[in-house]
């Protein structure tokens, strides 16, 4: 159970919260509009399952400010249904950084758009910044999201979009192509260290590859040197001084 849900609700403040250990979702935010969490601290054991900081699903205009998350699962989740989403000034670790998805487990799902996530510090994270679907078919997206201003610190996954997604290390896993349609996915001012010589992954989906992806100004480097890429089926630009570079597929 969650530490606090806020389901169904508009016009919500959170402000300086604390929640602990919670047994699962830390906070979640289902079905609802106009809700405001800052200065929030969350704690969590890095090697609690699924204790997801801040959950956020059908549910519009969301700011998550000026907060601490320290957790075993996701600092901050986004699912189905998520849109209109700012996060801002947040630091995440340990955890498994701020992710889109799980997404495409249902054919009939709701989009994620409009997100924006901009002045976050990841440290000691197994995940940066994350998009993650599952090898199925789906009616389901991701449009128009910004990584803005992102330091990460030691991070093992800084740049992941996994469309071939399954937690359960290879077992029963789906292994039909993604449905879910990424596109609009913006990367500017990322900085820091990667913790595994591959910085940057996207693995998109062999039926509906990753289109619009933008990296500008992005620096991630691993030992002191420059990490790797792996990229398939993914299209995109770069611009300004881009380490690692991206060979789009």
């Amino acid at each position: 159970m969650q530490n606090l849900h806020i389901a169904n609700s508009k016009n919500v403040v959170i402000d300086r919260l604390s929640s602990v250990n919670s047994q699962k979702f830390q906070i979640a935010i289902t079905d609802s509009q106009n809700v405001k969490l800052q200065r929030v601290t969350v704690t969590a054991p890095g090697s609690s399952p699924n204790t997801d900081g801040i959950h956020v699903e059908r549910s519009s205009l969301v700011w998550i400010l000026n907060s601490t998350i320290s957790t075993g699962d996701d600092c901050i989740s986004m699912g189905p249904g998520a849109r209109n989403v700012w996060i801002e000034r947040v630091a995440c670790g340990p955890g498994h950084g701020i992710s889109i998805g799980s997404l495409g487990w249902k054919f009939q799902e709701p989009g994620v758009e409009n997100i924006t996530v901009k002045r976050v510090h990841l440290s000691d994270t197994t995940n940066g910044l994350r998009i993650k679907t599952w090898a199925r078919p789906s009616l389901g997206f991701v449009s128009n999201v910004l990584f803005h201003h992102v330091v990460m610190d030691g991070v093992k996954n800084p740049i992941l979009i996994d469309q071939h997604y399954c937690p359960g290390h290879g077992q029963n896993c789906p292994s039909k192509a993604s449905g879910v349609r990424v596109s609009g996915i913006r990367y500017k001012s990322i900085r820091g260290t990667s913790s595994t010589q591959v910085a940057v992954r996207f693995d998109c989906s062999e039926s509906n590859p990753c289109t619009g992806i933008t990296m500008h100004d992005v620096a991630l480097t691993y030992l002191g040197k420059e990490a790797a890429v792996t990229c398939v089926n993914a299209r995109g630009t770069s611009s300004g001084f881009v380490t690692p570079l991206v060979r789009w597929s």
